[in-house]
């Protein structure tokens, strides 16, 4: 599933872009999720949203934030969503290599232009798909690299997802998503599945990520410990 959103100030444009965009997507496998009329909204709903957007188109040109200066608070947590630039002038297009923008796309929208850039965004997600988890909870879609996964913790008919930014809840059962993560995640307890390349400390008994010292269970010992030790080599 591709994420869209669309950020400009102009009504007119964000609908003139949906329209071209809806013209190119995949249905039910690319789609449009978000608009957002002001950068600074933008800015504050990913802050809040990790991995929900994949791709955001950015209007240079707004009132208040513009789109640059969106672009930039942005990057400062999140590396990863691509940005695409659209604007009326061609005199920003070497400022957005400063933001890791993908492109620029000059108003009015052209099709085949556009087209080729989606074509290039397919293909850069195609090849992070492999290494990204996807979950859903009552809050959103969230999309997480495997790098940025410490571990995941059973609760009860819950699993949580740890990174070092936060926890996310979410229904599933900690069997499944071992089997569905393996063998790039360790299981090192009945409640715990852990990322091992974020392995700091390896003990006997236990591991610590991220400063928590996490138990590791006989019954899992051997196989874990053999596995984390290769991994932090």
């Amino acid at each position: 599933m591709l994420r869209i959103a669309i950020c400009d100030d102009e009504t007119d444009a964000r609908d003139a872009l949906r329209f071209q965009l809806e013209k190119i997507l995949i249905e039910d496998a690319e789609e449009i999720v978000y608009e957002f009329s002001l950068g600074t909204n933008a800015v504050s709903w990913l802050a809040n949203h990790p991995g929900e957007i994949d791709l955001l188109f950015l209007d240079v040109e707004m009132k208040g934030l513009n789109g640059m200066e969106t672009a930039k608070k942005i990057r400062t947590f999140d590396e990863q969503v691509v940005i695409v630039f659209v604007t009326g002038y061609a005199d920003y297009v070497f400022d957005g290599y400063h933001v890791g923008a993908l492109d620029y796309l000059m108003k009015p929208v052209a099709e085949d232009k556009l087209r080729q850039l989606i074509g290039r965004v397919r293909e850069k997600h195609a090849r992070e798909e492999s290494h990204t988890f996807t979950l859903k909870n009552m809050d959103g879609t969230w999309r997480f690299r495997f790098c940025d996964i410490l571990y995941f913790y059973s609760d009860r008919r819950k699993v949580i997802l740890v990174t070092a930014k936060g926890e996310y809840s979410f229904y599933a059962r900690l069997d499944e998503i071992e089997k569905q993560l393996s063998p790039n995640f360790v299981r090192i307890h009945q409640r715990y599945l852990i990322n091992p390349v974020n392995v700091e400390c390896l003990g006997g008994e236990s591991v610590t990520i991220n400063g928590r010292e996490l138990p590791c269970s006989r019954r899992y010992r051997e196989n874990a410990l053999s596995k984390i030790a290769r991994s932090i080599m």
